[in-house]
Order: C-alpha cells, then structure tokens, then sequence
C-alpha cells in the first residue's frame, strides 16, 4: 500500500511545485549528425525546470538512465546535470552507430526531435588494372580500367588526370560492380594512344564527402609504335642533271628492322638503308620518292617530289580542226615545264601573236582564216627544249574557181582551157559549160575533159583540183565564145569564165608528119610559135613525125592565176604546168630518146608506130564510187576523187599522153557540175 503511495505523492508534489513555477522544456535539442567512421560524435540535450530522470533512445533502444550508461563502453553522457545538461558522446563512431536517436525527460514526459547520426566511410586508393606501367600500342585504341573496393560510404568519384590535368568526363563512364555495396565502382578510361604519349603518366582518383581531396592511384604507359618517318631531300629545288640527296631518318618502339625506298610507285633497285642518292630528271617532279621504315609492330611511309627545273616538253600536239563558215573553231595544245612554260599561238608565216595558253579560240571563221596555227613553248631557263607545233584550220565554204591562163591555139589545132579549183568539202563535180553544151567528163565531139589533183594546195581552203578542156580542131567560133568552169559543194557553187585566145600563123612543120614538141632539152620551150618559124635549124625544138596534120603540141607556157575573189580567199599565183603528154606530177611525158641525127641536132621522134593504138593513160586514176551532181545539166553520174595512185601502165609500154585520145578502158578523174 505504501509502495503505491510513493509515486502518487510524487505526482502531487511535482504538480504542486509546477503550478508554484516554470514547466519543465528543451533548452537544446539533438541535430542530424555526419561523421567520420572512427572519430567522435556528440548530440547534445539541454533541458530547463527539470530535475528528474532524463535517457538517450538509439532507434527507440533505452541507452539507460546513468551518466556512464553501462553495456555501452563507447557511449556516455556529459554535462552539468543541474544545470539540465544531458549531452549524449560516441567515440570512435561504428558503422554500427548509424541510427536515429532521441533525448527524453522521462518523468516530465518530454522527448526530443528525433537526430540521424551517419556514418562516412572514406575511400580506399583505387586499383588501375595493369599497373603501375601499361603497355600498349600506339594508333590501336585501348581502355585503362580503375576499381574502388571496400565499404566506402558514400559511394566515390572515380577521376582521371593525365600529368596532373583532369580529363573530360565524357571519355569515360562509371559503373556498379554490386548491388548492395556502394563502395565497390569501377571508371574506364577510353583512349588511342600515339608515339607522344610514351611515359605518359595517368591518375585515377577516388573522391567522397568523406575523403574531399580523394585518394590517388598513379600508372605510367609504355607504348610501342610504329616507325614515324621523317623524308628530307638535298637540294630541294635542282636543274634537270643535278644530284639529288635523300634522308631517311625514323623513330620507333621496337627499334627499325628495316629500310624500302620507292620512285613513283616502282622499287628502286639496291636502295637500302636510310640515304638514297640519284640524278634528278624531269620525272622526280610528278614521280615523288618514297621512303618505307618497318619494325615488328608495322611500318610507315613518307614521300617527297623533287622541284626539278627543265624546260618545255610537248604533251600533246595540236589536232587538225575542220569547221563551216561562220562556225567556231579551236586548238589546244599541252606543254610541260618548270617553271611553266609560255605558250602562244601564231600563224604559221606570221609574227602576231594571235593568243596565249594552252587553247586557242578562232570566234566566227571566214574563208580568210584557214591555214597553219602554231603552238609555240619558249625554251626554259637553261635555255633546253622549248619548239613548236602546228595544225591546220580547214574552213568549209563554196569552192574557189579560178580561170588558169592558157596558152593561144591555131584555127583548126588543138587547144585547151584549164581553171583551178581550192574546195572544202571536195567540190561534188566540176563542170565546163559553152553555148551549146556542157561537159562534166569523157568526150563529146571536139571535147574532153580531164581532171588532176593541184600541184599544190592552198592551207586550210582543202585540196586543189586542176579541170582541163580539151578541143581539138579549133573552130572560129570557139574564139568568140566563153567557157565557163563551175563547181559545187554543199555550201554553195563558185566558178570563173575562161577565152580562148588565137595565133596569128600555122604551127605546122613543112616537113610531113613532123611537129615541134616545146620544152626539149635544148632549152627552146620558151619560144613563141613565131620565133620557132623563122629561127635557124639549131634554134628549133624536137620534131615529131605524124600522120595527122591536124595535131599540133603546142608550146609549153607559164600559167598564170587570176584571183577571181580579189584577194578574199588569199589565192596566190600558182605556176601550173600541164600540157599535152603531161604527167600528173608537172613532169612531161616523152618517149624515150631515138635520135635520128648527130648529137647537138634537133631530136625527132616518130610517132606513127603509136598512131594506130589507144596508149596506156598516165593520169593518176581516180578511187571513188559514183555520186549524184547538183548541177541541173550536169551527167547523172560521175566520178568524185577521194585519193589517186600511180598510172596502170603495162609493162614495157612506151608513155605517151592520154590526152588527145579517148581512153575507154581506164576511167579518169572526170568531173562536172
């Protein structure tokens, strides 16, 4: 019954000192608490106008009312108890120890806030797999791998450093190696490591809010590489001839096994080691030398073209150029030099410089421009090569006809009228037209015609054809009349008028079947018919026999060109030389020499024996097919030369002119418009 009593009486005395004074309350309550694993942790607890009983819960665990607070060897209270002081101490704090405590003044039933004490734990120096010295190889990418191990709370920071310079984060990543232990992560660092980055140094670093400036844990790289090559050249820049110094020299982990030297791509043969000497030519400046340095974990090359200087050399010639009238046109031609040579472009025959460079442009051609273009290189500096090429500019256009001035004929004699032709493309036909006719080949009545390709052509106006009219047995009309020879391609028709001019006297011999042949060897072609009648006999040219008094060969004349364009198409005066028993080429046609007299006499050659016969023809034959001529009274089909051979001649036949006979078994260049 007693036993009862005391607490009530208790009750009642506290209740009646509380009204008489302040009630108990907290003067300083207990905060969360951070601290090390292993140091000292203090909450405190302050109480006013209590006086009773006050204890610490851990996680709601009464520690105890005694200051010592027995079974808690590491735990105690201090303070002036009077004074309401109650501060709780741990030392050394235990992983253990993370809880939630509270101060209590149990008989006043007052109970503090609840304080987290938490427990650090610092991390432990981290673990770089393949340490403290990594191998690897440069140019092979590679990750260096760091670990922090053990109960580090909270967990770390992983960091790389290399030589005391922090590396961007996003180079490597970190990872939990096990649920449930936050100190155990792991950082790897990705890199390609180079020949510079040999001796490297590299730091991993493992931080927290336990351990601020971290623990460090340092490893060194060894790396092996490839040769890195270094090529120099001596001299440099060098005259074509010159000797020429190559250095080879290379760096590398393991030590260079070996040396491969190379000239645009090919071996060169002997090369070993790392000098190479030779003899620089124009081809060291396009064609690098190369040096290749291998050890046991690769190799690598470097290379280098020499400045060579030489002079101009010619890559690519000129190509002919065929255009229309109006049309453009343009060359180009390629030189190679060093330095670069100069180029320009004149006309061949000129001083004007017509362009400069590589091409050429000729805008809107006439007839005037066709001809020879050169391409010309300066010579280089030590004054070698250099030089000149040209190609022709062929200007399309209607034909250019010019009237040849023929020789006079006798009445009733043979004669002949010839014009000049100059056509790109070659003229379709050429035609000799008179009042009553026309004649484009072959023979008609007193008419033939004849064709020959010109002695020589005119640049770029295309090739040159000489049409020859034939008559025999002259006719007084024939002196009055005009011919006219006309030609046509597919750009239009050009032609000229030619007359026939007249001799006053015969030309025949008073010997029987006997005639002069002009141009012998005793230098008389130069005579006019006069002359030859009345000069002494010594003075005469060579005497033919004949059976016809109606042939005459007449005298050998210069014939002169008339330029019908005055002076447009540029035609020059051309000797042309065709007569009678004439070959193709300006050479006359004689049989071969049968003296009848003494040397130094007047040469007679008999004829008769060939009278009864066609002879063989000497022109040059035509090879081409048949096409169809634009003129409206032209042959429905003739014969168009492409290009001409030698003459068909049989063997052992004696030459003689086709000219004064109809050749039907040999077709001739025959044409008409």
């Amino acid at each position: 019954m007693l036993r009862m009593r005391v607490p009530a009486l208790l009750v009642l005395l506290f209740c009646f000192r509380g009204s008489a004074g302040p009630s108990p309350h907290f003067l300083q309550q207990p905060e969360d608490l951070v601290v090390l694993l292993g140091e000292e942790a203090r909450l405190p607890c302050a109480l006013g106008a209590y006086w009773g009983l006050v204890q610490w819960t851990k996680s709601g665990l009464a520690l105890g009312g005694q200051r010592d607070l027995p079974g808690w060897s590491r735990y105690w209270i201090s303070g002036n108890a009077a004074n309401g002081q109650h501060d709780l101490h741990i030392r050394p704090v235990e992983l253990e120890d993370e809880a939630s405590y509270e101060c209590q003044a149990t008989q006043a039933g007052l109970r503090s806030r609840p304080a987290q004490l938490h427990v650090l734990v610092p991390p432990e120096a981290p673990q770089v797999l393949g340490g403290p010295s990594v191998s690897l190889v440069a140019g092979v990418p590679a990750n260096l791998t760091c670990r922090s191990r053990g109960d580090a709370r909270p967990t770390p920071e992983l960091l790389w450093f290399r030589d005391g310079v922090l590396l961007d984060g996003t180079t490597f990543h970190q990872t939990l190696l096990k649920e449930g232990t936050p100190g155990s992560v792991e950082s790897t660092l990705t890199l390609t490591p180079f020949s510079h980055d040999d001796g490297a140094t590299f730091v991993c670093r493992a931080r927290s809010q336990a351990l601020p400036s971290g623990r460090d844990t340092a490893i060194t790289l060894s790396l092996q590489y490839p040769p890195e090559v270094t090529l120099s050249a001596s001299p440099h820049t060098v005259q074509e001839g010159e000797k020429v110094i190559f250095l080879c020299q290379a760096t590398a982990q393991p030590p260079v096994t070996g040396y491969r030297w190379a000239k645009g791509g090919s071996p060169v043969l002997g090369a070993r080691g790392p000098r190479l000497e030779v003899v620089a030519d124009a081809s060291f400046l396009t064609e690098p030398v190369s040096c290749e340095v291998s050890n046991a974990v690769g190799s690598a090359n470097r290379s280098t073209a020499l400045d060579v200087l030489f002079g101009p050399i010619l890559q690519a010639k000129p190509e002919p150029v065929s255009v229309d009238v109006g049309e453009d046109a343009s060359f180009s031609c390629a030189w190679r030099g060093n330095p670069l040579p100069r180029v320009t472009w004149t006309r061949r025959g000129g001083a004007q410089v017509l362009g400069s460079g590589a091409t050429l442009r000729l805008p809107s051609v006439g007839p005037e421009d066709a001809g020879d273009y050169v391409c010309r290189a300066e010579p280089g500096l030590s004054g070698l090569g250099g030089g000149a090429a040209e190609a022709r500019l062929t200007v399309n256009a209607p034909p250019v006809v010019t009237a040849l001035h023929s020789a006079p004929a006798f009445l009733r004699g043979p004669a002949r009228l010839q014009c000049l032709v100059f056509a790109s493309p070659a003229p379709d036909a050429v035609v000799w037209s008179w009042d009553e006719g026309f004649l484009e080949a072959g023979s008609q009545g007193r008419f033939l015609v004849e064709t020959f390709p010109a002695p020589e052509s005119r640049g770029g106006l295309g090739p040159g054809l000489i049409s020859v009219l034939h008559i025999s047995g002259t006719q007084e009309s024939d002196f009055s009349r005009s011919f006219n020879c006309s030609a046509r391609n597919r750009l239009g028709e050009g032609g000229a008028q030619a007359s026939l001019g007249r001799r006053a006297s015969a030309s025949f011999s008073e010997q029987k079947n006997l005639m002069r042949i002009p141009g012998s060897s005793d230098g008389s072609s130069s005579r006019g018919p006069e002359e030859e009648e009345t000069g002494s006999r010594e003075d005469r040219g060579p005497i033919v026999h004949t059976d016809h008094s109606d042939l005459v060969l007449e005298e050998e004349g210069t014939l002169e060109t008339k330029d019908p364009t005055n002076g447009y198409y540029k035609v020059r005066g051309v000797s042309v030389s065709l007569s009678l028993g004439e070959a193709p080429g300006g050479g006359l046609f004689l049989p071969p020499p049968s003296p009848l007299g003494p040397p130094g006499t007047p040469t007679f050659y008999d004829f008769n024996p060939h009278l009864g016969m066609v002879p063989p023809c000497r022109l040059y034959r035509a090879r081409a097919g048949y096409l169809t001529t634009p003129h409206p009274r032209a042959f429905t089909s003739y014969i168009k030369p492409t290009s001409f051979g030698p003459p068909d001649l049989a063997p052992g036949t004696p030459p003689f002119p086709c000219a004064a006979f109809p050749t039907p078994s040999h077709p001739r260049l025959q044409t008409h418009v």
